[in-house]
C-alpha cells in the first residue's frame, strides 16, 4: 500500500508532533518525570505503528521513511536533552548520539548513491527496545522515583543496548558497501524488513 493518510501513518506523525512537547517539559519546565513518562509513551508508539501496518495491510513506502524518522528524532531528542539537563550518564547517552549521527551520515550516503534505504535488522530492533527502557529509567532516577530500580535497570539496559547499537551499525557499514557495489543491502533478507528498527 503506497498510500500516505493511513492509521499507522497517524501514529508516526503523532509521535514526532510529541517531540517539541518533550523538549519543553525537559528543559523548560523541567519536569523530568513527566518527560520519562513521555519517552516511554512514544516509545511505546514505536511497536503500535508498525503492528497496525501489518495488521491492516497498510505498509506503506512513505511509513518506511516516517516511522524510523520518529524513531530517530525522539532517540536523538531524550539523549541530547537528558544530557543537557544533567540526567543521563555521558558514558551512556554521548557513544548513542555518535552511533545515532554515524548511521544518519550513512544512510544519507546511501540515498545519494541511489542505494535506497537501510532495511532494517532485527537486532536493530532488540536495541532500539533496550535503549527506550534505558533512557526513561535515567530519567526517573534522576527524578528520585525509585532510584534502586532504575538506576540498575537503566545501567543494565543502557550498556546491552549500546553494544548491540553498535553492532548493528557495523552491520549497516556492510549493507551500504554492498549496495554501493550494486548488491541489495544484507539486511533485505530480514523477515522483519517492513518494520522499522
Amino acid at each position: 500500500m503506497s498510500g500516505v493518510l493511513t492509521i499507522p501513518n497517524l501514529v508516526s506523525s503523532a509521535r514526532l508532533a510529541a517531540i517539541p512537547y518533550f523538549w519543553w517539559v525537559t528543559l523548560a519546565r523541567n519536569d523530568i518525570p513527566q518527560a520519562a513518562v513521555l519517552i516511554f509513551v512514544i516509545g511505546g508508539t514505536d511497536w503500535v505503528d508498525g503492528y497496525l501496518a501489518r495488521r491492516l495491510d497498510q505498509v506503506s513506502e512513505f511509513g518506511k521513511l516516517l516511522d524510523p524518522l520518529a524513531d530517530r528524532l525522539m532517540i536523538f531528542s531524550a539523549l541530547l536533552a537528558g544530557l543537557i539537563a544533567g540526567v543521563l550518564p555521558a558514558v551512556i547517552a554521548v557513544p548513542l548520539l555518535v552511533r545515532e549521527a554515524l548511521v544518519a551520515v550513512g544512510a544519507a550516503v546511501l540515498a545519494r548513491m541511489g542505494g535506497g534505504r537501510l532495511d532494517v535488522r532485527y537486532m536493530g530492533k532488540v536495541a532500539t527496545f533496550l535503549v527506550y527502557g534505558a533512557i526513561p529509567s535515567f530519567y526517573f532516577e534522576a527524578a528520585g522515583v525509585a532510584p534502586n530500580v532504575f538506576g540498575p535497570g537503566g545501567w543494565i539496559a543502557g550498556s546491552i543496548g549500546l553494544i548491540l547499537y553498535y553492532w548493528v551499525g557495523f552491520e549497516y557499514i556492510g549493507d551500504i558497501r554492498s549496495a554501493a557495489g550494486g548488491d541489495r543491502p544484507g539486511s533485505v533478507s530480514s523477515p522483519l524488513r517492513n518494520h522499522k528498527e
